[in-house]
């Protein structure tokens, strides 16, 4: 049995029901809107984000669950899924888990259409049941994600990118909505404000480690479904290159800069920054910072009584740095 299918056992049920009940919040009268959704729930990934609310939810509750976590786990999902439309705008990809992506095929006045009716939807799913908690942290979430994506933007135009700037980005990027998710896990099933924030800290850890996962995919020879060297190719700064230019010389500084801002786009030079990288100790560092993060999620978890919940939740957090892809 596949990892991600052993950590679902605990809450296999909930999560075949949440599908329905996820496709039935995107509904509209707009046959074109339909047509869409259909398209996209038939896509759906390995559905990490939910299974993050609702194994917290059932964590914190002793297993109890209510309408509430189903609503917060589809709220969270309308977000995801319409930042995920307006991305593979931005950045003119027409591919999205190895299928044509919507603007692909329904072209960008769509997409972006589509992208805002999931958001509108999102925030009436939240008012129309009162449920204005759930809405400010998934609120907080959505202006984050795209503070990080133009602090990320513009860094990247002068390639000044510190140690700390660098994780300022990948928490606002991507951890913020893994916070979310296991924030209004906790929420969902009325949990206190204390440890409603200890929950979104547990999931900031993990959304921190994943992307650092990420990252680190950029410098590996495995095949994971993406060219390696696609990150310096876009001229992103990640911790093993910001790393190494904190550590060599004036004159590998020098070359490392010009090779990211005027070489990008050549093989051969690419190839031999991600060599310099790995020959001056950036995999290593950034991989020992990744295990930081990971055991600061799993320290959360200790307190907890054991229960199926719990150990799902290890191996989540497990599996976001032993993944393959």
């Amino acid at each position: 049995m596949k990892i991600v299918e052993q950590i679902k056992l605990p809450i296999k049920k909930e999560m075949e029901l949440f599908e329905d009940k996820f496709e039935d919040s995107m509904t509209s009268k707009v046959p074109l809107i339909n047509r869409i959704t259909h398209f996209i729930v038939r896509r759906k990934g390995k559905q990490m984000r939910p299974m993050f609310v609702f194994l917290v939810a059932k964590m914190v509750s002793d297993g109890n669950f209510s309408e509430r976590t189903y609503r917060g786990a589809s709220l969270i999902e309308l977000i995801h899924t319409g930042s995920l439309v307006h991305d593979d705008v931005v950045d003119d990809s027409n591919r999205r888990r190895g299928f044509f992506s919507l603007n692909a095929l329904w072209k960008n006045k769509i997409a972006v259409l589509f992208g805002d009716f999931l958001f509108s939807k999102s925030l009436l799913l939240s008012i129309d049941n009162d449920d204005f908690d759930l809405l400010k942290l998934i609120s907080i979430a959505l202006k984050e994600m795209t503070e990080g994506e133009l602090l990320q933007i513009e860094k990247a135009r002068k390639l000044d990118i510190t140690e700390d700037i660098y994780f300022e980005i990948i928490r606002q990027k991507t951890a913020t909505l893994i916070a979310a998710c296991t924030g209004i896990g906790a929420a969902s099933v009325g949990a206190e404000k204390e440890e409603i924030d200890l929950m979104r800290q547990f999931g900031q850890y993990i959304g921190i480690a994943f992307q650092i996962k990420d990252d680190l995919f950029d410098y590996t020879d495995a095949k994971i479904g993406k060219p390696t060297g696609i990150d310096i190719k876009e001229q992103k700064m990640t911790l093993p290159l910001i790393h190494t230019l904190n550590n060599c010389s004036e004159k590998d500084k020098k070359w490392i800069i010009n090779s990211v801002k005027n070489h990008n786009r050549n093989k051969k030079r690419v190839k031999e920054v991600i060599a310099f990288v790995k020959k001056n100790g950036g995999i290593e560092y950034t991989t020992t910072k990744m295990k930081e993060y990971q055991n600061k999620a799993l320290n959360i978890l200790n307190p907890y009584p054991d229960s199926e919940y719990k150990e799902s939740l290890i191996s989540m957090v497990n599996y976001v740095i032993d993944r393959k892809i």
